[in-house]
């Protein structure tokens, strides 16, 4: 296993990955990665293992202290020195799931984000994975305003 930055070329992968893991009104489109590939490729970790994306973690940085749904399709909130990490998407393979391949991607993304001055990690949730996010040290803000997907979330923070 290995972990590396994500290239234009990876767009395709990550967007089968995404849809094979999300209901679509909830996935990213090949759209949205195009636009966080191109406009922040410092945002996505990738995990490989035999040369295949297996598990990877989409995310922004930004100033805001909310992840607000705006930002799932946007780059407008983005800052490359942003004190806080949105993270939109934790996602394994369906072909690879229950290896400990996501919470490998968490742990490196939080190695990573202590070195890069950022303040706290945000995201958002269904209730059924609060328990998974808080045992990496994230606690629950409650019920967050996002409405992407039609779906209710927990808005998650992992202070620094």
């Amino acid at each position: 296993m290995s972990f590396r930055r994500v290239t234009p070329d990876d767009i395709p992968e990550l967007s089968r990955i995404e849809s094979a893991s999300y209901p679509e009104a909830e996935a990213a489109t090949l759209d949205s990665f195009t636009l966080r590939v191109n406009a922040f490729p410092e945002c996505l970790w990738l995990l490989e293992k035999d040369d295949k994306i297996v598990s990877f973690i989409s995310a922004m940085r930004t100033n805001a202290n909310t992840l607000v749904d705006e930002m799932y399709h946007s780059a407008d909130l983005y800052s490359p020195n942003g004190k806080n990490l949105m993270i939109f998407s934790v996602v394994t393979d369906p072909d690879h799931r229950h290896m400990g391949y996501a919470g490998d991607v968490m742990g490196k993304l939080i190695e990573d984000c202590y070195f890069a001055n950022i303040e706290s990690i945000v995201l958002t949730c269904k209730e059924n994975l609060i328990t998974f996010y808080q045992d990496f040290g994230f606690e629950d803000e409650g019920i967050s305003g996002s409405e992407h997907g039609g779906v209710q979330w927990h808005q998650m923070r992992f202070q620094l």
